[in-house]
């Protein structure tokens, strides 16, 4: 597998890739490839943490990552996380999370949000929001809202998460 920054000749594949994740998916709102198109045209867009995973040369997984904020600090919100469904359950998902965060890491965030399923998620060491001391802008279970601390001296920050416009939260 390599895992690699996503590039222009990759949108239209990408795009098949997060409608084919989606449509199995048990939580899924049939938009989640459009909101890939329209975050990368956003000020949230962060190029480097667009990635996506080959294997034998075919994409078969896609990660985003765009700039959020909290009060007056920038994070990251995870989404969406994608994984063509003959792919899945192999470790791909993860992989583009680690490899995420590395990047992420390297680039000065601290802090990467995401909205997701709980059993999945703290596997790769997201926790529920709350115990931070951060909100989502909108209803949801506190176990589906979870953040991943990418620096162990990251100060803490509280409040409530602002997303992209993109993503269509006011």
């Amino acid at each position: 597998m390599r895992i690699r920054k996503e590039e222009k000749k990759d949108y239209e594949i990408v795009y098949s890739v997060v409608k084919s994740a989606f449509d199995s998916a048990e939580h899924a709102d049939g938009n989640e490839q459009d909101l890939v198109n329209a975050l990368r045209k956003g000020d949230a867009f962060i190029p480097e943490l667009s990635l996506v995973a080959e294997i034998d040369g075919k994409i078969a997984g896609h990660i985003m990552f765009t700039k959020a904020e909290i009060g007056n600090n920038v994070v990251l919100a995870l989404a969406p996380l994608s994984v063509l469904p003959g792919y899945q359950r192999k470790g791909i998902g993860t992989a583009l999370i680690n490899e995420g965060h590395r990047i992420a890491r390297e680039s000065g965030y601290e802090y990467s949000i995401v909205l997701g399923s709980e059993k999945y998620y703290p596997r790769t060491g997201y926790l529920p929001a709350d115990q931070f001391g951060i909100k989502p802008p909108f209803d949801v279970p506190g176990e589906n809202f979870m953040v991943y601390k990418l620096k162990e001296d990251a100060p803490d920050i509280h409040g409530t998460v602002k997303y992209a416009k993109e993503f269509g939260i006011t």
